[in-house]
């Protein structure tokens, strides 16, 4: 076993090393040789060069690239120096076109070679793009030339042919009409302009033109004065661009007159781009003038026409929507004197029962004869209720009936009606209901609601004669704005009512006039009309819709649309039957205004009979001064519509001023805007509406009158 010894070692350690280093050296030189190779190379390519680093979004959508490297060719190409800029920092409107081809090639390594415009830089640019480095670092090299020259060059050479080609189509119809005057030659370095015989016998030019030619300034002379500058300039354009030529001008011929020709001809350049020569044909145009005169006469003429017919139009549109306007007030006059009418008949046989009756109660009392008084009174109150919803009917039509609208329970308010629409309906119609539980309360007037429901039911079974069936359906509907827009309605949640029937059905025509007033397809005398457009008028004043769907022989769907209560559903407190009417308590007084002397009457003596003080006053004026004494008022009970200049709501909103607690009555036949404060009465007020029941008047002013805590009942 041999051994080396530490000295020996630490030889060979240092000859390893130093070899090594060596080694480095040589690599390093190498490498600074290949980059300044590459460097050269880079600066002396007449080729623009540039590698970038393309930058993606997010969504891995180039939106960006940055000059890593660029050559001097590339500054020059481009005119600006990128080298570490990011291309939007110059160009921020650069095309997309640029982002996503290079975004391209960076993410599939796949080369691209394309030649575009690049309006950010105002040039065309023939590139090749090609991956470059690691995959990951998304960079490219791009190499490309400035091609705008040759583009544009190309781009004037084919006007230039397309101007031959146009050129040599009008020479060759020239020859096929007949149409050439003669040839002419211009020799561009000496001036001097020669032509043929057609062309100096046409002119009055001296023949011997044809041999030795003249100055171009006495050709130019042969044109009209007012054609010489036009023509000098048109000239000067075609010898700087060169190629083919074409142009209008007149010139006077040997009979003196002007005439209309066409120059068509092309510039000859030598190689060093020196205009050498000119020659061409000349066109006789006159005729094609005159025709090209007589079409632009008629398209004027044919202008003037159509402006003049757009104005006979217009008047005649509007001489036709007036005579429309007429007829359509012509209509409705003649629908108005059929429903007053109809409604002078109704109430004429009304007023006969309650009058008639009245007198013959008169005749019975005198005659003491009471047994037949309750039976006449039975007569003139059954009147009196047929004429108060008659006048509803009227007033929901007309979309002015005074609604007091509640949060109510529309299930709970159909269940109730059901045995009333079974018997109204028939035992043939099969009546079934479908409510949906966890229904939204609705914000309605639920004594209008009862009818209009009533009313859809009975329109159904006169759909059905031979028998059918009624489905009564309530559900929840959020209407969002482009449904709600159709429907013409507010977007937002409304609770539906639907009637539907398997009866006969109506047709589109029916169906787009099903609302309108005095419509009816029942035979003369058993319809007024007024039904669906009540309904419609009740559904627009609450604020939510009505529409039908229907389809001939297979049924209609009548859905009421009612505004979502967000509150609880209100209950009716109503007294029982036969029990006594609500009496008042000792000192409570009710100051009543109304124009009219008869409903203060009436409203007085019942108040008297309950046990309460009545104050009355026949205007706002009077009720404002009573209400601003010191005399006890529990209750104000006014109509609305007051003479004087102060209704009944700002009388009561007076009032409040100086008695914030007190509680109003509205009673009124007529819905007044001015009652309602964003479509809702403010705490303390309630409306009833005339005609009214006594014991309905006497339960709301009990209701609305607090009962003060006595020391017996603590």
């Amino acid at each position: 076993m041999s051994f080396v010894s530490g000295a020996a070692l630490n030889a060979l350690s240092r000859a390893e090393l130093e070899a090594e280093i060596l080694h480095l050296r040589a690599a390093d030189a190498a490498l600074r040789e290949s980059e300044a190779r590459f460097r050269t190379i880079l600066e002396t390519v007449d080729a623009a060069f540039a590698i970038v680093q393309v930058k993606f979004d997010a969504d891995d959508r180039p939106v960006d690239y940055r000059f890593l490297e660029a050559n001097p060719a590339f500054e020059r190409e481009s005119g600006v120096n990128l080298r570490g800029k990011w291309v939007t920092e110059f160009a921020p409107d650069l095309e997309q076109f640029w982002f996503e081809t290079y975004g391209r090639v960076a993410k599939t390594r796949e080369p691209a070679s394309f030649e575009s415009y690049a309006k950010a830089f105002s040039r065309w640019f023939d590139v090749r793009a090609v991956p470059v480095g690691d995959p990951v670092d998304r960079q490219i090299a791009i190499i490309f030339n400035d091609v705008t020259a040759r583009r544009e060059a190309e781009e004037r050479l084919r006007a230039s042919e397309a101007l031959a080609r146009a050129n040599i189509e009008r020479v060759q119809l020239a020859l096929a009409a007949g149409a050439i005057i003669g040839t002419w030659h211009w020799d561009l370095p000496t001036d001097r302009f020669t032509v043929d015989e057609g062309f100096a016998r046409s002119f009055g030019l001296d023949p011997a033109l044809g041999r030795d030619g003249i100055p171009l300034a006495q050709i130019v002379a042969t044109v009209h004065p007012d054609d010489q500058e036009g023509l000098a300039g048109a000239i000067s354009a075609a010898i700087a661009r060169g190629g083919a030529y074409a142009h209008q001008y007149r010139v006077r011929r040997a009979d003196g007159r002007y005439y209309w020709i066409e120059a068509n001809g092309r510039v000859d350049h030598a190689a060093d781009g020196t205009p050498l020569s000119f020659p061409g044909v000349v066109l006789d145009v006159e005729e094609r003038r005159i025709v090209e005169q007589e079409r632009d006469r008629a398209i004027m003429q044919l202008r003037a026409l159509t402006e003049t017919l757009e104005q006979r139009v217009s008047e005649r549109t509007a001489e036709l929507m007036n005579t429309e306007e007429q007829l359509r007030q012509a209509q409705k006059m003649e629908a108005v004197g059929q429903l007053t009418g109809g409604l002078a008949h109704d109430f004429n046989n009304l007023l006969a029962g309650i009058s008639g009756s009245l007198e013959l109660m008169s005749t019975r009392i005198d005659q003491g004869r009471l047994a037949d008084v309750d039976r006449y009174m039975a007569a003139a109150q059954g009147a009196a209720k047929r004429a108060a919803a008659l006048t509803h009917r009227l007033l929901a039509f007309s979309r002015r009936q005074t609604l007091a609208p509640k949060g109510t329970d529309v299930n709970v308010l159909v269940e109730g009606m059901v045995d009333l629409i079974r018997r109204t309906v028939g035992p043939s119609v099969q009546v079934d209901t479908a409510g949906l539980a966890g229904l939204w309360p609705a914000l309605v007037d639920p004594s209008q609601l009862e009818n209009a429901l009533l009313n859809l039911c009975i329109n159904a079974r006169d759909a059905m004669p031979d028998g059918g069936r009624i489905i009564i359906e309530t559900a929840n509907r959020r209407i969002a704005s482009p449904a709600a827009e159709r429907q013409d309605m507010p977007a937002g949640e409304y609770l539906s009512l639907s009637v539907s029937d398997t009866g006969t059905g109506m047709t589109p025509e029916v169906i787009a006039k099903a609302f309108d007033p005095f419509f009816t397809t029942k035979p003369l005398g058993q319809g007024t009309g007024l039904g669906l457009s009540m309904i419609y008028g009740f559904a627009k004043q609450s604020g939510g819709q009505v529409r039908i769907h229907s389809e001939v022989g297979q049924g209609t769907t009548v859905t009421l649309y009612l505004p979502h209560h967000r509150g609880g559903a209100e209950r009716d407190e109503a007294l029982p039957d036969g029990s006594p009417m609500p009496v008042a308590e000792a000192g409570e007084t009710v100051l009543v205004v109304d124009d009219e002397p008869s409903v203060r009457m009436l409203v007085t003596d019942v108040l008297g009979d309950l046990g309460y003080t009545a104050v009355e006053a026949a205007d706002g004026a009077g009720g404002l001064k009573v209400l601003q004494s010191d005399a006890r008022i529990d209750l104000l009970v006014t109509d609305v519509g007051l003479p004087g200049g102060l209704n009944g709501r700002q009388m009561a909103d007076a009032a409040r001023a100086t008695r914030p607690n007190l509680r109003v009555l509205f009673i009124t036949g007529y819905a007044e805007n001015a009652l309602l404060t964003n479509g809702q009465l403010e705490p303390g007020m309630a409306v009833l509406t005339k005609p009214f029941a006594v014991e309905a008047l006497a339960s709301r002013i009990r209701a609305m009158i607090p009962r003060r805590v006595h020391a017996g009942d603590l």
